[in-house]
């Protein structure tokens, strides 16, 4: 079996989302056999959904598929069976019955990322399809929209067991994201409460200040960086500097 597994530099910090996305695929993989068994976790760019997508599939053993925008129902399928290690057969329905039949035997969990694409166009279909002929636990992942996208479409809106969103970043998950990603310098407390302000939540935001940070220590030598050592340098907020008058 071939799975794709997102990475951010091979490990995963302990945030905030990793444990909400986990505990979302270990509640739909044991649920009573009566129960729906998908799932949604959802929220803004920038949470780090994906990030927790990484650990959840590590854990639970689970196949993984980030839907581009381009794809077709056809894309899907054969990006399902490469991840299952299934030679893919010619026509979607055939491709369909082998998804339901791995997923039969195997048990595996799936999580969808960017689960978006297949609301809006119409192929979200074929993931209720897989789920109800296989009974698959399936995870949707994507944006703060998603819930209501999957509204439009009740037979797969009514299958939804839990509906999860994903949480802003916390300044422990700041402190965890120092340890992982600033190693061999010490981030002071007054500055990783700044850099988590100026993040707004977003990951990806606070990663770029943290490092900045560690760049900056390591280019002046210095093993502890604080608010004192940042001096007046704007933080990195997700917005273009102003335009110089």
């Amino acid at each position: 079996m071939t799975q794709a597994q997102p990475s951010v530099n091979g490990d995963v910090a302990p945030l905030r989302n990793v444990t909400l996305l986990d505990e979302l695929v270990k509640r739909v993989m044991n649920r009573p056999p009566h129960l729906p068994g998908m799932g949604c976790f959802y929220g803004h760019s920038g949470y780090g959904k994906t990030v927790a997508a990484t650990r959840a599939v590590v854990v639970n053993r689970a196949v993984y598929v980030e839907v581009g925008e381009s794809w077709t129902r056809k894309k899907l399928c054969t990006a399902l069976l490469r991840q299952v290690g299934v030679p893919a057969k010619r026509t979607v329905a055939d491709m369909i019955e082998q998804i339901i039949d791995c997923l039969c035997r195997t048990k595996l969990p799936v999580l969808v990322d960017e689960a978006d694409h297949l609301a809006r166009k119409g192929m979200i279909e074929v993931v209720r399809e897989i789920h109800d002929k296989s009974g698959a636990s399936i995870v949707l992942i994507g944006e703060e929209m998603l819930p209501e996208l999957l509204s439009r479409w009740e037979r797969v809106d009514n299958r939804v067991l839990d509906w999860v969103p994903a949480q802003p970043a916390s300044l422990e998950d700041t402190r965890h994201l120092a340890r992982l990603y600033a190693p061999g310098v010490e981030i002071g407390q007054d500055l990783l409460a700044k850099i988590h302000e100026a993040g707004g939540g977003r990951v990806r935001r606070i990663c770029v200040n943290l490092e900045r940070a560690r760049e900056r220590a390591a280019i002046e030598g210095l093993e502890i960086m604080g608010l004192a050592q940042w001096g007046d340098e704007p933080f990195f907020s997700g917005r273009p500097p102003a335009r110089r008058r």
